[in-house]
């Protein structure tokens, strides 16, 4: 196995120990965040019911229609503020952070910081 998938199963491993404890319900669904290279994505998901309630990316036509803006850092702000005003139209205000076992740090925290600054509680 290569480093690359060395790396991989190590998140997986973090993941797996984190959703463990995360679980998202309808009254405080969970922010689930997953982040490629190039693009980061998250979403809120009521895990007894299976559904995603709301999603955001870099690929959303709100973030790509405004062209490259930034750095991967300021890009994942950005999709936290889109997610949280998607959110918020759900009448959804409080959610558990599940950081898909990366650290808290970088592009995720700044999704995180987004997301806070437009009003989403975790």
């Amino acid at each position: 196995m290569g480093n690359a998938g060395a790396i991989a199963l190590a998140r997986d491993k973090r993941h797996r120990r984190v959703r463990k404890k995360v679980v998202g319900r309808p009254d405080r669904p969970r922010l689930s965040v997953f982040k490629s290279a190039r693009h980061i994505y998250a979403q809120i998901v009521n895990d007894l019911e299976g559904r995603t309630l709301a999603a955001a990316s870099t690929l959303s036509p709100e973030l790509k229609g405004e062209g490259k803006v930034g750095k991967k850092t300021a890009q994942a702000k950005q999709v936290g503020v889109l997610l949280a005003e998607r959110a918020l139209a759900a009448q959804i205000r409080q959610v558990v952070f599940d950081r898909g076992g990366y650290r808290f740090h970088g592009r995720v925290k700044a999704l995180a910081e987004g997301a806070r600054e437009k009003g989403l509680q975790f």
